[in-house]
């Protein structure tokens, strides 16, 4: 396998991860208090595939109240731009 091949295939593994948030247990949790996640409600504001996400991998340094034993891809912010009626936000 190529190493281009290898970095491709990390990076989908990794970006699907990231679009888990904090897991599928948490987005269970989210829909039985009838709320959506954040990356649904964006998906609900913007524009039909105009959202681009920044900062996708974005992992917390923080080591107080135990949080040096949860690491999450995105780290529980969604942040990044897209069109709402065409228009750049």
């Amino acid at each position: 396998m190529s190493i281009k091949k290898e970095k491709i295939d990390l990076l989908k593994k990794k970006n699907a991860e990231a679009l888990l948030g904090g897991g599928e247990s948490r987005i269970t949790s989210q829909h039985k208090k009838g709320k959506l996640t954040a990356r649904e409600r964006i998906e609900l504001l913007v524009d039909p595939g105009s959202f681009e996400e920044i900062g996708k991998f974005v992992m917390h340094r923080c080591k107080d109240f135990g949080l040096d034993n949860q690491h999450f891809l995105g780290d529980g912010v969604v942040t990044g731009y897209g069109e709402v009626n065409g228009r750049l936000v």
